[in-house]
């Protein structure tokens, strides 16, 4: 039975030094196997990180399942991450707007996507407002892919109602937005990870798909996967969002990412854990 497992990576299965705990104290990385490995470098330095614990399952589900990285990071951003267990076969980058097939763009998947997306208002024309409406709390603001906008703010500075107001703006020109540490994110609606995930179903003939993701960009995986698992932190915690098909972790910051590799390994070992039928079958 061949199990496919699409997971966000940043704040679900790896973490920067500044997401690490997220609230829970340090001693919990103080035993032999919560040690800390460098899977991320940026301009010589240390950037990203698993546990010892959370390397050694996600080795293991390498090799039990499909497993498969489900980004917004670029396909640019997402080479630089050195996943235990080697480069998977599949990843899928800037919130299913490219397919990488091998470490390959494929280029049909990404002719598509833009045929898909075509129908809303251009990245161009959401950076243009977001120029107008960026103050002294933005530090970066970048068109990524040709695809989507993000900027990168001090979340303290943002003024009350600013994301709110974005939000509102965007949706009314079919895109959305996701608030993820200090990133904003604006993308079109139809951009999304459940779609590409389907694709690799398609073409893998996978039987089961499980997915995890800690922000509200993944929350339409997590509801296509049969069976699903978030942290209990990121913005799916801070809004409250539940699904039935979607467990929550016991642990927060990287304790969680092991925790959610343990749960991916077991349903992959053991495919009678995965007991509910998601609606990606439907859209094979």
């Amino acid at each position: 039975m061949t199990t496919l497992v699409c997971a966000d990576l940043d704040r679900t299965l790896i973490y920067s030094a500044a997401a690490l705990g997220e609230g829970v104290p340090d001693p919990v990385f103080s035993s032999p196997s919560s040690r800390l490995r460098c899977i991320e470098l940026y301009e010589n330095r240390p950037l990203s990180y698993v546990t010892e614990t959370a390397a050694e399952r996600l080795e293991l589900l390498s090799t039990t399942a499909l497993l498969v990285p489900a980004t917004t990071r670029t396909p640019e951003q997402y080479a630089r991450v050195r996943l235990p267990g080697g480069p998977p076969r599949y990843a899928i980058c800037a919130n299913g707007g490219h397919l990488l097939v091998d470490g390959v763009d494929d280029g049909d998947w990404s002719a598509r996507v833009r045929a898909r997306t075509a129908g809303c208002a251009s990245p161009t024309e959401v950076f243009s407002h977001l120029e107008a409406v960026s103050g002294d709390f933005v530090t970066k603001l970048r068109i990524a892919s040709g695809l989507f906008c993000y900027l990168v703010v001090e979340r303290p500075a943002l003024p009350v109602g600013w994301v709110e107001d974005l939000a509102g703006w965007c949706a009314e020109r079919g895109w959305t937005t996701s608030l993820q540490g200090r990133k904003v994110y604006c993308l079109p609606r139809a951009l999304t990870k459940s779609s590409a995930a389907v694709e690799v179903a398609r073409r893998t003939g996978a039987e089961a798909l499980l997915a995890a993701g800690d922000s509200l960009l993944d929350g339409e995986l997590l509801e296509t996967a049969d069976a699903a698992i978030r942290p209990a932190h990121g913005e799916l915690a801070e809004t409250g969002w539940l699904s039935p098909r979607t467990q929550v972790t016991v642990a927060r910051g990287a304790a969680a990412g092991e925790e959610i590799a343990g749960w991916l390994l077991a349903r992959a070992l053991d495919p009678a854990l995965i007991t509910t039928t998601g609606p990606w079958r439907l859209s094979r």
